[in-house]
């Protein structure tokens, strides 16, 4: 009896124990629960330096995050590195200043290809990093901030190559020549054992945190990018640029991707915990032909609201991974947000310029393809109290509840007859015509940027059309109906 009575505790504490940790929410796969509870994921996050950057004062970075209502961010293990002035960054986390990076792996008494930082040996740990990274998560959580940690990312530029612990140069492990565009790929020489080892270091090590979770590889397509999706139907887009295309990953991307995937999975066969895993697919929308029975989270960048739409039936949570390369302004990223939650997303992540070493609260000016302010963070917090207020657990992608709105776009989630969340876009006037169940509901206008009422009432449903007066709104407007 003692022995059966034992069983059952250690059955009931394992149970308690997976319902903490991120997973996908056991009602709705779209979305996410984490210790015990529905969770949207919603930030305006740096760079994703903040561990490998020594410089960068991530304690208070994550009190900003936290007291402007951000619960999610971004890091890069240190298995990539940029230098500074990559990409046009003025000030850049990701880009440390000589002798401030702090990667996975012990130096060694012996200058490397870049500005003499000493070189690694991929066979030793450096303890320094794993405390730094230990901190890091753990201060995340006693803070309510999930994180993505991406184990790799595309090379880009032989400029990034100089300074990346891959390259043969830069460690003493014996490697021949490694093509940089093919080191994230099985065709890598030995460096793929040296990859798993890596990530099974990592995954160990991490095992025991319930606010994370895993990115395989950040823009895999980027050093082999295969043209998948035209953006533009009313011509043909030919050679005119990355913007032009959703680009996907090569094969033999796919292949090594999947092996990262599997090295995850395998080694949390053993541990106590296991994490989502993430892939990430391309920018703008794609409409996936497969996913990997270990990825859980479907990754995409700059993405269009009909991203969700097109992979909804693979029954997953679809991530607004990173924003960017569309001017500064606050608005065109709060656009962003709301459009793609509004059409179901799960996890936006706005890139946030405004932080950087010595401008961790977040106020910084910065010269930088994308934004980021205390403003937006704070506009962005709104939007998440707003979705918070349904029982979005229950909604879904709602393709019929507007039946017109003249000059404006929209999104929609619903559960039909009981709540409604729409969000407009544009310069319309007037009025909207509206398809709702026979019922009495309460409806309220609300801005975006301020979370103010703009106005409310009473709304008859009929089964037939419906008419609402629009407030006077500038750019967007959410509209919040519920049940009486």
């Amino acid at each position: 009896m003692k022995i059966k009575l034992m069983i059952l505790l250690i059955l009931f504490i394992s149970r308690i124990s997976a319902g903490q940790t991120l997973n996908l929410h056991p009602d709705n796969h779209h979305y996410l629960t984490c210790k015990g509870h529905p969770v949207l994921l919603v930030t305006s996050a740096e760079h994703y330096g903040a561990v490998l950057n020594k410089d960068f004062d991530y304690i208070t970075y994550l009190n900003t995050l936290e007291s402007e209502g951000m619960n999610y961010t971004r890091i890069f293990t240190g298995s990539y590195v940029e230098i500074p002035g990559s990409f046009g960054i003025q000030n850049n986390s990701l880009a440390p200043a000589t002798g401030s990076y702090l990667a996975p792996w012990k130096r060694v008494d012996e200058s490397g290809l870049y500005k003499g930082e000493k070189k690694f040996n991929l066979n030793q740990w450096d303890p320094s990093y794993f405390e730094r990274l230990h901190n890091f998560i753990n201060e995340a959580d006693k803070r309510g901030i999930i994180v993505e940690v991406t184990l790799f990312c595309s090379t880009y530029q032989d400029t990034f190559w100089e300074r990346n612990p891959f390259n043969p140069g830069n460690n003493i492990n014996g490697f021949t020549s490694v093509d940089r565009k093919r080191s994230n790929t099985l065709n890598n020489g030995p460096l793929t054992g040296f990859q798993k080892a890596f990530v099974s270091k990592v995954v160990a090590e991490l095992n025991k945190y319930e606010n994370i979770f895993y990115e395989i590889q950040n823009e895999p397509w980027a050093d082999d990018p295969q043209k998948a999706m035209r953006l533009l139907k009313t011509h043909d887009p030919g050679r005119q640029g990355w913007a032009n295309w959703a680009e996907t990953a090569s094969e033999a991307s796919l292949e090594w991707q999947k092996e990262i995937a599997s090295t995850i999975a395998e080694t949390e066969k053993g541990l106590p915990e296991k994490h989502l895993i993430a892939q990430n697919y391309c920018n703008f929308k794609h409409s996936l032909d497969e996913v990997d029975p270990n990825v859980s989270i479907l990754n995409f960048h700059y993405v269009w609201p009909e991203t969700v739409w097109m992979n909804y039936g693979w029954d997953r949570p679809v991530n607004f991974d990173e924003s960017g390369f569309a001017g500064s302004s606050d608005t065109t990223y709060l656009r962003q947000a709301w459009q793609f939650m509004a059409a179901g997303g799960a996890i936006f992540n706005s890139l946030d310029y405004s932080f950087y070493v010595g401008a961790e609260t977040g106020n910084g000016i910065n010269k930088a393809p994308g934004g980021g302010s205390s403003n937006l963070r704070k506009q962005l917090a709104l939007m998440h109290t707003f979705l918070q207020s349904f029982d979005y657990i229950r909604m879904k992608p709602d393709f019929e509840v507007v039946f017109h709105s003249p000059g404006l776009e929209w999104q929609a989630l619903s559960e039909k007859g009981r709540q409604y969340a729409i969000f407009f876009t544009g310069n319309g006037g007037g009025r909207v015509k509206l398809m709702l169940p026979q019922s009495q509901y309460r409806y309220k206008f609300i801005s975006p940027y301020s979370g103010e009422s703009l106005s409310e009432g009473i709304l008859t449903g009929t089964g037939a059309v419906v008419e609402l007066k629009l407030p006077l709104f500038s750019q967007m407007v959410a509209l919040k109906i519920i049940v009486l």
